[in-house]
């Protein structure tokens, strides 16, 4: 079985911070980049931005960044370079540059709540906590359903030392199980390592399948 868990974003997915699939106007791009990607292929907007994942998946940011730039000039309207680019700039560290990506896409989506959502999370990721909660009340205005802006707002409540609030946003999309494995995950990566113990057993109390939880607290144990 598997568990919803810390590190929802951004980074990964922000891809999972992002799931593309969650953003407007994202849907089979990765198929039409996949057609027009060969020597001999226009540069049309999808050309531009087949290139910068490719140049994305091979680890090559700058070059994917500079790739889903040319794709937004070429097609200004279209939300999937944007989005690929505000998370390009987000692992790069260029917080500023994403943050403008971002409010570009929220503007050109009409609002959409998955782009209030990463903006938060890159907010977060700058440090810059009072304008990453705003974003994230935002999202969750917009859409009270959105999974991913609850877990990621609920983690930086935890790693806030806010922790009836992030209880009261996680619980929401996640099982009470689920809610300790989290918590434990944000305190132990804090090296609050007693009280991770607790929460991955309250964890593991609750739903003893929870394998993630028992590997985690056996490792715990073995340091």
């Amino acid at each position: 079985m598997k568990y919803k868990s810390v590190g929802i974003v951004l980074l990964a997915a922000i891809a999972s911070a992002c799931n593309t699939n969650n953003h407007p106007g994202s849907a089979n791009q990765q198929n039409k980049a996949e057609d027009t990607l060969h020597p001999d292929a226009p540069l049309t907007a999808n050309t531009r931005f087949a290139a910068g994942q490719v140049a994305e998946s091979q680890g090559d940011l700058p070059r994917a960044a500079a790739q889903y730039k040319e794709a937004i000039k070429l097609d200004p309207k279209a939300p999937a370079p944007l989005l690929r680019l505000g998370m390009v700039y987000a692992n790069l560290k260029q917080y500023d540059d994403a943050v403008e990506v971002w409010n570009r896409y929220i503007k050109l989506t009409n609002g959409a709540a998955a782009g209030y959502s990463d903006l938060g999370l890159t907010q977060e990721l700058a440090g810059r906590f009072k304008p990453a909660e705003e974003a994230y009340k935002t999202a969750l205005q917009k859409d009270p359903t959105n999974e991913t802006a609850h877990v990621n707002y609920g983690l930086m409540l935890a790693r806030l030392d806010r922790t009836p609030e992030a209880i009261a946003q996680l619980q929401t999309v996640l099982t009470p199980a689920e809610v300790h494995y989290n918590l434990a995950s944000v305190l132990e990566s804090q090296d609050k390592i007693k009280e991770a113990k607790d929460e991955y057993q309250e964890a593991l109390r609750l739903d003893p399948r929870m394998n993630d939880a028992k590997a985690r607290l056996a490792a715990l144990d073995s340091d």
